[in-house]
């Protein structure tokens, strides 16, 4: 089913998790040792990020050193089937366009359709480690709306090859980020919202936010975008603080604010183990204002771990 379908069904606010791809070598039981305790609360879909590759340096014996690729979490597209046939819940692959040309785009687009998946959300993605900028592949979408209409074309039945005649049409749905607090790219929250309208408006289904602390942002965010003619479904998503580490790691790598308050409470925790509490009631807290506030799903950053999200979900679901 479509997230769209789900939402427009649904009765009460949805619960949903998003994982990571096992690492390379690692067995698919660590995947489902993460969701197996979640099932109890009935996610509409579970969303499934999608890594580009990664290069190392190994050194040569002559001392030099080999620029080698390697993707460590691959297994995307498998992944969601997997969970379809386990679970009997929809998936929903990440696409990126960084590390993939249009024809890999367009050829796990195929298989996605043939596997009966009708749900992507696409991404530009991060640039590659060691990289400032994200540099697009020379053969391959230069950002999320370039990569938005390839989906949307292929849902209309055109290819990559002109050529192909009667070609098979898709139907995803198509999610697309938001960014309550700006995306760190944008010179501003209005260019942003431009950005996301632009977005909106070449065919995205529902949007999905970057995980957030402060519930004022996100109705803010929400506000600004009906303002700027943005309808359709933003769905919040959430991560509840786990570590001490965690209030410096989260603003650099995600560009957002951590209230004061939440801040305080961390700083006076003994250990890892209080914080972590710390993060459950806060997010338990978050939950249920957005829940009352009729948000069409809470959507959990669960990174594979399921106490934390588990403990949420049993006081607001």
């Amino acid at each position: 089913m479509k997230i769209i379908e789900h939402i427009k069904n649904a009765k009460e606010t949805l619960f949903s998790i998003e994982i990571l791809p096992p690492l390379k070598g690692k067995d698919i039981k660590s995947l489902y040792d993460g969701i197996d305790p979640l099932m109890e609360f009935k996610p509409a879909f579970i969303d499934v990020t999608y890594h580009r590759e990664e290069f190392i340096l190994r050194k040569r014996k002559d001392g030099g050193f080999d620029k080698v690729y390697t993707r460590k979490r691959p297994g995307t597209v498998a992944i969601c089937a997997a969970l379809m046939n386990r679970y009997k819940v929809d998936a929903v692959p990440h696409l990126i366009c960084g590390g993939f040309s249009k024809e890999e785009t367009e050829n796990a687009l195929i298989d996605l359709n043939f596997l009966g998946i009708e749900n992507v959300l696409v991404l530009r993605g991060d640039p590659m480690k060691n990289e400032t900028n994200f540099i697009p592949e020379a053969d391959g979408n230069k950002d999320s709306i370039e990569l938005l209409a390839q989906v949307k074309n292929m849902n209309r039945g055109k290819y990559l090859d002109e050529d192909l005649e009667n070609a098979f049409p898709t139907n995803f749905c198509i999610g697309v980020s938001g960014y309550p607090e700006k995306h760190f790219e944008a010179p501003n929250m209005s260019s942003d919202l431009k950005w996301l309208k632009a977005k909106v408006d070449a065919g995205a289904d529902y949007v999905v936010t970057q995980l957030f602390f402060d519930n004022k942002k996100y109705f803010e965010f929400v506000e600004n975008c009906k303002n700027a003619g943005i309808t359709i479904p933003i769905i919040p998503g959430l991560k509840p603080l786990a570590t001490k580490k965690q209030l410096t790691a989260l603003p650099k790598i995600f560009h957002i604010d951590i209230p004061q308050d939440l801040v305080d409470a961390a700083e006076n925790c003994k250990d890892d183990k209080a914080i972590k509490q710390i993060g459950v009631e806060w997010a338990i807290q978050q939950s249920k204002e957005l829940k009352a506030a009729g948000v069409p799903v809470l959507h959990y950053y669960t990174m594979g771990l399921s106490e934390a999200t588990k403990k949420i979900a049993q006081e607001v679901f």
